[in-house]
């Protein structure tokens, strides 16, 4: 049998990597820290919830859903927001500050969804779980083990896809390289942007909908997790999406893992403060190696390591 911890870590990883990717990409492509994302992320899970919940199947089937209502967010902030202060030239501080605006925006209709849920068609909103809609594959295995990495990592294959086959992609590396190049040479940065948004708030969405998968969704689900996303982008490298990803399945799996681990040694106290972990690996990456994993200077470390084992065995 299948343990459940094993499960349960594999699902909330495959979460984190789809944040951190999305993150990344969003910072990289316009420069704007994102922390809409929090709430990006409760709407994802909200609306496969209420889907599953009306309609039935599992909540796998309106996956796609999520990644569509959340890449209408990302497009309304773009249009409203973004694109207004980045032709005002906005420091990346105002443009990260006018996310957090649109994030409390985002908590407000949460709400008010969420009651509407309660009140009128009588689903239980505020504490609310998916995984019960979940299917077993074999031994106890949950669907989530399974599907869900697969679905993050097939994520990332589309959208590497997607920036080196498609002219559009192309485009947008060229964006993210040098916009002012890019423009000069014919491309409409406008809608390199607009597709960014539309992509960055989609995979926001979706990552909310994959993280209901193991954990208890509420209406302040993404800002419980705020700090595991952006940690996940920082640990990995905020200039690479493929860094964001790679840094969120290793957030993933030391704070679900590492949080149930600590438990076992100094008992169940300590896991309410599990979101201190993505905090604390956050603290010591920026001290350390401020670019993440893809700023270290891996030949030298491993050429370090050589070394010595090298001398030993002479």
């Amino acid at each position: 049998m299948i343990p459940p911890l094993l499960v349960e870590t594999l699902a909330y990883a495959s979460a984190i990597a789809v944040f951190g990717c999305s993150i990344n990409l969003l910072y990289i492509s316009t420069r704007t820290f994102n922390f809409a994302h929090a709430n990006m992320a409760t709407w994802g899970f909200y609306i496969a919830y209420t889907c599953t919940t009306l309609w039935g199947r599992t909540p796998y089937h309106y996956f796609p859903l999520s990644f569509l209502f959340g890449g209408l967010l990302g497009v309304v902030f773009y249009l409203a927001i973004n694109r207004p202060l980045l032709r005002l030239k906005a420091s990346e501080t105002t443009l990260m500050m006018s996310t957090m605006g649109f994030d409390i925006l985002l908590l407000g209709t949460i709400q008010i969804f969420c009651d509407y849920l309660s009140h009128v068609l009588k689903i239980r909103a505020r504490i609310a779980s998916m995984s019960a809609y979940d299917f077993d594959i074999v031994g106890g295995l949950r669907g989530a083990g399974v599907l869900l990495p697969i679905i993050s990592i097939g994520i990332i294959l589309i959208i590497h896809l997607f920036l080196h086959r498609t002219k559009i992609g192309t485009a947008m590396r060229a964006v993210i390289e040098n916009p002012e190049l890019a423009a000069f040479n014919g491309i409409n940065c406008d809608i390199v942007y607009l597709l960014s948004w539309f992509i960055g708030g989609g995979l926001a969405s979706l990552g909310g909908a994959i993280l209901g998968m193991s954990v208890t969704g509420t209406p302040i689900l993404g800002w419980k997790t705020v700090a595991s996303m952006f940690a996940a982008g920082i640990f990995g490298g905020l200039y690479s999406f493929y860094a964001g990803a790679l840094g969120g399945f290793a957030i993933g799996i030391f704070e679900y893992a590492g949080s149930y681990g600590l438990a076992a040694l100094l008992g169940s106290w300590i896991l309410p403060y599990r979101f201190m972990i993505p905090l604390i690996v956050m603290a010591i990456t920026l001290l350390f190696f401020p670019r993440g994993l893809t700023g270290i200077p891996w030949g030298r470390v491993f050429t370090a390591f050589k070394g010595p084992v090298r001398g030993g065995g002479s």
